[in-house]
Formats: C-alpha cells, structure tokens, sequence
C-alpha cells in the first residue's frame, strides 16, 4: 500500500475544476433565481437544452480571454473580482445578442438584471470557496527531490515560482563530495536510512529524480526507491515534472540530450494541418491588411507628428530553415535608433516614441507583418523572429536555439503570451523554453490556447 496521501489537484485538474464549477454555478443560480423570482428569460428544459450549452461555452471562451482560469488569477481576491466582473458583463451581452441560438431578448428590462447579478454572484461565491478552500495551503503537494545540493536552489525555485501549492519538503544529496547541507531552511536534508520514515511521517506525494549523476544514485537509494515504486509510489523524472508544470522545455537541464525531444509535435509534419492552419493564415493576413489600411490615414498622421520618420520600420529577420527575410513593421522609435550596432530593446526604453509605445502595447505596430505572413515567410503563430546579430550571438552560448527556425515564425506565440518581456540572454533562454514547447506540442487546441491568451494580451494592453 502506497503511503497515505493528502488532497492535492495538479495545474490541469484545478483549471477543469474551475472551468466545470463556473458553469454548474451559474446554472444552478440561475435556476434558482427562476423559482424565487418572476425570472423566465432562461429556463431550463429539454426543449432549450442548447441554452445551457451555449451560456457555458460562453462562460469558458470569455473566461479564457479574461484570465478567470489563469492559476494566479484565481488565487487573487482583487484580480479575480475584476475577471469576474469582465467576464459575466460580455458574457451577458453575447448572450443576448444571438437570439438565434439564445432565448429571444426579455421585454422587461429587469430580467436582464437579473441574469446578470445571478451570473455574477454565483461566480463570485464560487471563487470565494475556491480561493478559501482549494487554494489553501492545506491542499499543498508535498514531494522529495532527488539531487545535487548545488542544484538544489534552482530546481525548487523554477517550480515553486510557477505553482506555489508545489512543495518540496525535503532532498537526498546524490553528491558524495559534497557536505550534506541545505541552504534553503524550509527543506530537509534526508539520510538515504531514513527516506521512508520521512515520506510516511510528511504525506509525501512524490519522489523527483533530478540528479545528472548517476553515480550520487547508490545501491541503498536505488532499492529504496524501487521498493517504493513496487508499493504503487510515484516516481520521475525532474525533465517531465518541469515540463507539465511551467509549460516550458528544460534545455539548461538537460545539455545536448537534444534526442528526448525529437521527433516534435506530428502537426509539424501533418499535410492536412499544415493546409488548414495555411488557409486560415490567408484568410486572417487578407483580414489583418483590410484593418491595418483601414487605420493607414490616422497613423501616418501621428507617426508624422510623433516619430518623425519612415511609417514603415523594414528590418531583417531570421525565419525558417535559417533563412533570412525582411520584416515590416509600423515604426516605434526615433529615427536612426542604432548608430552602433544592434542592440535589444529594452521594456522602458528610451528610443521608442510615446506613439511608438501605444502602437506596441496595442500590437498595432505588427499589421503591417501580415503582407509577411500572406508572402508565407511567417506564420500567424511561431516564435517571433529574431534578427540575425542575435541569433548568432544567442546560438553561441545556447545550444537549443537553432531549432527555433524548425517551423516559420510568428506574429504571436507561446512565448509571448506567457513571458511579458526579454531584453537579455537570460530572458532569451526563457523564451526558447516556451518557443520548444510550442514546437514539441504544436496542435489545433495549443493555437486556440495561444489565439485567446493573445487577444487578453491586446484587451488588458500588454503588447510589447
């Protein structure tokens, strides 16, 4: 028998519970309000069914945008009372305005008021219980790391940064040389003899092997964690666990073991995929030209007051299979901004103009990369390319980099829409970690995922 375990929900259990409850909430609240109240705009039978099914695919789409299912979201008071509040408002309003596929809209005023407040209140009661209860502390993963003390700091720091109800409570030093000593005070140094007594008397969950020496793994640990596994315990690998829970591909763990992660994804290889994202690209380029002319007049006229210079900022760009383009974009800083030579841009950098600044919060500066994507040099979604200078100087200290240029790059991507900002190696790193993981598992859901978080990047003003 595996030892006793405490409750713990994993990032995607706790995403569903919030996504399922939302909807059983407000369903629920609307029903009552239905039996204390003259509320008949939304009943639910058999005949109307379909009613309930498109109020919850609202509910999930716009909770999406409005990062009511963002872990971090849900576990503030503050930022979730405004997703709520977001969410519930366009929720209502997309609601009514389909009555194709909605009840007709209420000849009464006061229904729609109370549909609204149901909505709204039921998601706000449910959250409080999320926030009180499930996002406790009380629900905590506890877990062992199997490691060189030296790797210790930055193993823990990279998980628990990402999901704080990730706890690891203590270490077995596989680095003989080594003095058994933790620098972290929250974590235990535990002797291979007492590995047992510890995981029943702390309610571990898990055992991470995060080792890179194969010799720190002794003959007594070795059995020790086969009995372990035997008795039904998990056990992995730290590669597996960081992947699943930042969402990231661990190349500084792992060198050049570039073989774990090929081949990537199919849909990099799937003709019909490759077709129907290429088609849809076509579709939203010829899209993107139609509106980025439509605001051509206002934005040559403040580029001309603000930015004095060019409208269009043309810059060479490395895309797919290394092969160097030229990229298009609205300008954004002061003429001649490199004298030099090439430099990153900075988060409050001092050559982007303040109408240069709102064209790259609103991402308005990018329309211009549609004619790119129509011309087939980017993609709608990809890691975003980078120009040569620092390709080279990146590719030099990061082995992994090159394999960016697998698959075209992109107006927007996984990357952008989970990291704010880079402006140096090491946020470069970063970046490669979530382009890999696009790469790895590049598929239809994995772009919707990247289309809605894009458009709450726009809404919320976080271009950069």
């Amino acid at each position: 028998m595996p030892p006793l375990k405490k409750i713990h929900f994993e990032i995607s259990e706790r995403k569903l519970l919030l996504r399922l409850f939302d909807v059983l909430t407000v369903v629920g609240a609307l029903y009552v309000v239905g039996l204390l109240f003259k509320f008949d705009y939304f009943s639910i039978s058999k005949a109307n069914f379909y009613w309930t099914i498109v109020l919850g695919l609202y509910l999930n789409i716009l909770g999406t945008v409005f990062e009511m299912y963002n872990l971090q979201t849900a576990s503030n008071q503050y930022q979730v009372i405004k997703s709520i509040l977001l969410t519930s408002s366009t929720t209502v309003l997309f609601f009514l305005l389909t009555p194709i596929f909605t009840p007709v809209l209420p000849s009464n005023r006061l229904q729609i008021i109370y549909f609204f407040l149901a909505i709204t209140l039921a998601l706000f009661g449910w959250r409080i219980f999320y926030q009180s209860f499930l996002a406790s502390h009380r629900f905590l993963k506890r877990v062992v790391m199997v490691c060189d003390k030296n790797q210790l700091e930055e193993l823990v720091m990279s998980l628990v940064k990402v999901d704080p109800h990730y706890k690891i409570l203590g270490f077995v030093n596989t680095d003989s040389k080594g003095e058994i000593v933790s620098d972290l005070p929250d974590i235990e140094n535990i002797e291979i003899p007492k590995l047992n007594d510890f995981i029943k008397k702390n309610a571990i969950s898990e055992i991470v092997i995060a080792s890179q020496k194969t010799d720190g793994i002794t003959v007594d640990l070795y059995n020790d964690l086969l009995m372990l596994l035997e008795k039904g315990f998990v056990i992995r690998e730290y590669t597996q666990v960081y992947e699943m829970i930042t969402q990231r591909i661990p190349v500084q763990y792992v060198d050049r073991d570039f073989y774990r992660y090929f081949p990537f994804s199919r849909s990099n290889h799937n003709k019909l995929y490759l077709l129907l994202v290429r088609l849809l690209e076509i579709i939203v380029s010829l899209f993107g030209i139609a509106i980025g002319l439509y605001l051509l007049p206002f934005i040559y006229v403040a580029n001309f007051i603000g930015n004095k210079g060019a409208l269009i900022y043309i810059q060479e760009r490395v895309g797919k299979n290394g092969k160097v383009f030229k990229i298009y974009k609205f300008r954004t800083m002061v003429k001649n901004a490199e004298t030099d030579k090439a430099v990153f841009a900075t988060q409050n950098d001092r050559r982007i103009t303040a109408f240069g600044k709102f064209l790259r919060k609103s991402r308005i500066d990018e329309f211009p990369q549609f004619i790119n994507v129509l011309k087939g040099d980017m993609a709608v979604i990809g890691p975003r390319p980078e120009r040569p200078f620092f390709v080279e100087q990146i590719a030099s200290q990061m082995p992994f980099y090159q394999t960016r240029h697998v698959i075209k790059p992109g107006l927007t991507g996984w990357a952008q829409v989970n990291y704010s900002y880079g402006d140096s190696i090491k946020d470069s790193l970063i970046k490669l970690q979530y382009d890999l993981y696009y790469i790895k598992h590049r598929s239809v859901f994995l772009d919707i995922n990247i289309t809605i978080k894009t458009i709450s990047t726009i809404l919320f003003y976080r271009g950069q």
